[in-house]
């Protein structure tokens, strides 16, 4: 057995051994910079509710590519449309099965984009329609993508939601500054996480556990 092999089988079983709450809760302080940016950016458009036709078919499309990737054997990706996947076409890759039985089969993806054009985009972008379509609606792509990072949240104690919180809010100060001088921004990013994010998140530790029960 070549080295390279030998690394490529010990790579799940290191991921595994690493895989604990802290590192998670380390990854999640990250990925939400990822996630605030993502907003930024998209607040730099209006509505443009042109794009929602065109977006839905941007999903899909990149959706079927990725699939193609297997990028949905990782149990933490599940896309938006599963009915409109083709067939494999790359080699598998073995990941970390860190999701207990029928854990993984959990998805709220449908609620996810529900509560991203009816409730957040209004909430948080003003209205109107610049004409610029294609790229609103990659700005979409990226935040609506970015919802395993946000679907991760550990937010088991209130204490730690008032972390996550009031470090979400320094955050938007720091990265806003600059944006906050050239565009119309309506609302505050942390109400992204009160309102949205953390209930969600809940809700899918919810069902986890009552599906480790059955």
């Amino acid at each position: 057995m070549d080295k390279l092999e030998l690394r490529c089988k010990e790579c799940p079983r290191r991921a595994k051994a690493e895989y604990n709450d802290d590192t998670v809760r380390a990854s999640l302080a990250r990925l939400e910079d990822t996630i605030i940016f993502a907003l930024f950016e998209r607040v730099k458009f209006p509505l443009n509710p042109p794009t929602y036709d065109l977006l839905g078919d941007l999903v899909r499309e990149t959706e079927a590519l990725q699939f193609e990737a297997h990028r949905y054997d990782n149990p933490e990706e599940n896309p938006f449309f599963p009915e409109n996947l083709p067939p494999f076409s790359a080699p598998e890759y073995p990941f970390t099965e860190f999701l207990q039985g029928a854990g993984a089969s959990i998805n709220i993806n449908k609620e996810i984009w529900e509560v991203y054009f009816r409730e957040l985009l209004p909430k948080f972008v003003k209205c109107g329609d610049d004409g610029n379509y294609a790229q609103t609606a990659f700005a979409d792509l990226t935040l609506l993508q970015d919802k395993e990072a946000l679907m991760k949240f550990l937010t088991t104690e209130s204490v730690e939601n008032t972390v996550v919180m009031r470090r979400v809010e320094k955050k938007v100060m720091v990265f806003g500054r600059e944006l906050s001088q050239e565009h119309d921004f309506k609302g505050d990013v942390s109400i992204l996480y009160e309102k949205w994010l953390l209930p969600l998140t809940k809700k899918v530790q919810v069902e986890y556990l009552l599906k480790r029960l059955d």
